[in-house]
């Protein structure tokens, strides 16, 4: 006898509890058994719908909800793949693009083209050095045509996620309603487990498509530049607005000339944390075929390879240190450069 009969029983619904079965295969308490997390409750159980369930059978079980999640996402499918194919499928090109460039060029002209753009970048003598001797150590550990193919997904996602960001970030400083709408989107995207990015887009696309892993370091990645370029046009004096209304800028004017410079270091403090954040996910991404360190990761924790997962995670420790430390030195250049002026 199940506890909840008497509520059924007394409410006279036996009938109709008894006129139908809920279909589920399993409880989740069932299924959360067969992962080895039974912890066998004791007392009053709390009237989820698996506990109703077993007064009622007429009551749908929790593993009812999510397959029907899952059946309206599969009837869906054919029509969000129809539309998002022809869109996602530049995203694949410049990713398989990006990848075939960084492995195609001889070591001995990338490494030096990176120690220039860190130059070019940061203008730091220790910083660039440090770059170097990090390229060379992953060479010199046969880690360097892994650590390219990493370095090109983030350059193509974090490019991607800034080309994308800052628009919508500006749109959002200007429009409350939007800010308003915008919010819970971003927190949903920033609080979500990155996991679960994958799982609908294992649905949607083949997992020998770039595009597919492509979209889940985009998606976890452009938050934090949407928000800091949001902030940082919000936080220009509204006296220098006064004074450019003024002399008569317009909208535009105004926004290229004045806020956009002045909220700069903003807009590269949020580049920064998208480049982590996009490093960070493409580790994660190895599960769904991501070339490059997060695969040697992968395969230390699934064959038990301490050394290969340690030897991988330094390399990835590097590259996070090299995109870190150069971002900041940019950073450190507009500041002072808008110090200066």
């Amino acid at each position: 006898m199940a506890f909840y009969d008497w509520v059924f029983d007394g409410l006279g619904l036996r009938e109709w509890c008894d006129s139908d079965t809920s279909a589920a295969p399993l409880s989740m308490a069932d299924l959360l058994a067969q992962a080895g997390n039974d912890e066998g409750g004791e007392g009053v159980p709390f009237p989820s719908l698996d506990a109703l369930n077993e007064s009622c059978g007429t009551v749908s079980q929790t593993r009812d909800l999510t397959a029907g999640i899952e059946e309206a996402f599969l009837a869906a499918k054919s029509s969000l793949k129809l539309v998002l194919d022809p869109i996602t499928q530049p995203l694949s090109w410049a990713l398989d693009g990006a990848l075939w460039l960084f492995q195609a060029v001889p070591w001995f002209v990338m490494i030096p083209l990176l120690v220039l753009l860190t130059w070019y970048v940061a203008r730091s003598f220790a910083v660039t050095v440090f770059v170097a001797l990090s390229f060379l150590f992953l060479g010199f550990i046969d880690h360097l045509d892994v650590a390219m193919q990493t370095l090109a997904i983030i350059f193509v996602c974090t490019g991607l996620s800034v080309i994308l960001g800052v628009p919508i970030g500006i749109a959002m400083s200007k429009s409350d309603t939007m800010q308003r709408a915008s919010i819970p989107v971003l927190d949903l995207l920033q609080t979500l487990p990155s996991f679960v990015y994958l799982i609908p887009l294992i649905f949607l696309f083949s997992v020998t498509e770039s595009k597919l892993y492509g979209i889940a370091i985009i998606l976890y990645a452009i938050v934090p530049i949407i928000r800091l370029t949001d902030l940082g046009i919000r936080l220009v004096d509204k006296d220098v607005i006064e004074a450019a209304d003024a002399f008569g800028m317009t909208n535009r004017q105004k926004l290229i000339k004045v806020q956009l410079p002045l909220a700069l270091p903003n807009i590269m403090a949020g580049v920064n944390q998208t480049i982590m954040m996009s490093l960070a996910m493409v580790v994660i991404a190895s599960l769904v075929s991501a070339p490059g360190l997060g695969v040697l990761v992968l395969r230390g924790i699934r064959n038990l390879e301490l050394g290969v997962g340690i030897v991988a995670g330094i390399g990835i420790v590097l590259l996070a240190v090299i995109l870190d430390r150069t971002s900041k030195a940019a950073l450190s250049r507009v500041d002072m450069g808008r110090n200066q002026n």
